[in-house]
């Protein structure tokens, strides 16, 4: 079988292996350019043009290089739109949403939004660099939410973005681009520590009484995020694109996405291990590529059994990742003795960027984690993981095996 590898493929056998292969029923992929056109002429909501006027200064937040977004097709039919309302592209500042992640090369910028390139800057979330526009929280608000200064100082706040399985948010897009990824460490702290982390309702796939995504979604109306354009895809391509009010594009689309993305399986097996796909752009590090690992370990339905092993091909070019969560993520992992003692120091908080080495921690409590095909095998020696040069030899012989191809936009679920 063909598993990906950066932007290519490897070829994976396992001859004295039991083999079941989870596959989504996928669904019909759309045309991106036209499917957004058409989402902005029916949009959740009000139109585009009720909500900018021509002299508008306008902020259009993307994703960054960790998403896998046709960004240049969906900033090209926003600022199509926008010309016809009035609004020139020299009032247009497109904000790449880093979060805590690397800046974005001059080059990287250029292939992600081709000739809209010219429009854009890195998100700087520092604190000089930001702007408090109000408070999220339990009780009033205990957790400021700061907006990258480019951001808070437009008059119209628009976002692109994917709405796929998120760890934590349920589904990933709508205020999430925004709010973390032209915010601050304020909120990244608040959301992704060991408390929220912890609650019931914060987990993959689930939008609905999940208080992460509330916390992200009552912080994007502080934000004052006025309209989205997002998609969402599946093995087979985006499968469909939505604008409008930040909440119904996340719902619309959550709703397409689980119809193409969920597999059930029996509730009687276990597997002795799970091989896990996840490619380009997520296994360019391994903060990225333990994602793979902890959607399937930690989503509605665990396929393993105790004591059952993980394995992800990553090539791994960046390392651990260059960015301050991702060192952080890296620091936690190297200086941890084992996985149970790492788990419980993380317990008591953490700093942002660590909360991945706090669920990788969770699932190395369980699970022992293989990264094969890397260029980084003595970071991902590390950090608590094992490394080998190829998936066979990180699969015991006789094993039964469930391969997961696409292990981020796969929700695996009870039958």
């Amino acid at each position: 079988m063909k598993l990906p590898l950066s932007t290519g493929t490897i070829d994976v056998r396992l001859p004295d292996c039991e083999v079941c292969v989870a596959a989504p029923p996928g669904g019909e992929p759309v045309d991106v350019r036209a499917a957004a056109e058409a989402a902005l002429e029916s949009p959740h909501g009000p139109p585009l043009e009720s909500r900018v006027d021509a002299g508008d200064a306008v902020a259009v937040v993307v994703t960054d290089l960790t998403r896998a977004v046709p960004d240049d097709v969906l900033l090209d039919v926003l600022l199509e739109r926008l010309g016809a309302i009035g609004v020139p592209r020299e009032d247009v500042t497109v904000v790449i949403g880093l979060g805590l992640h690397r800046p974005m090369t001059d080059a990287e910028i250029e292939s992600m939004l081709g000739p809209h390139a010219d429009l854009a800057i890195n998100h700087d979330p520092a604190p000089e660099a930001v702007i408090e526009v109000g408070t999220v929280g339990e009780a009033g608000g205990d957790c400021p939410v700061e907006i990258g200064r480019p951001v808070a100082d437009a008059d119209v706040v628009l976002s692109t973005g994917v709405v796929e399985p998120h760890q934590y948010a349920g589904f990933s897009g709508g205020a999430k681009t925004v709010v973390v990824g032209a915010g601050s460490e304020s909120l990244i702290r608040y959301t992704h520590g060991p408390e929220m982390l912890s609650r019931e309702g914060v987990r993959l796939g689930r939008i609905d009484d999940n208080p992460f995504r509330e916390t992200l979604d009552r912080a994007g109306d502080l934000a004052g995020v006025d309209f989205c354009l997002n998609l969402t895809h599946g093995p087979q391509g985006v499968l469909g694109v939505a604008a409008g009010d930040h909440r119904a594009v996340v719902a619309d689309l959550a709703a397409v996405a689980r119809d193409a993305l969920a597999v059930p399986l029996d509730p009687d097996r276990e597997f002795d291990a799970a091989v896990c796909g996840v490619g380009a752009p997520k296994d360019a590090n391994l903060y990225q590529a333990t994602r793979a690992a902890t959607y399937v370990a930690l989503g509605d339905r665990n396929p393993l059994r105790p004591g059952g092993r993980l394995v992800i091909p990553a090539l791994l070019p960046e390392g651990a990742g260059e960015g301050t969560g991702e060192r952080r993520f890296y620091d936690r992992l190297r200086g941890a003795a084992d996985a149970d003692d790492l788990y419980e120091e993380l317990r008591a908080g953490y700093e942002p960027g660590a909360q991945r080495a706090f669920v990788v921690a969770r699932v190395l409590r369980d699970h022992d984690v293989y990264v094969t095909n890397s260029r980084a095998a003595a970071v991902v020696e590390e950090c608590l993981m094992s490394a080998t040069d190829a998936v066979g030899d990180a699969v015991a012989p006789g094993s039964d095996v469930l391969v997961v191809p696409d292990a981020l936009n796969t929700l695996l679920v009870e039958r």
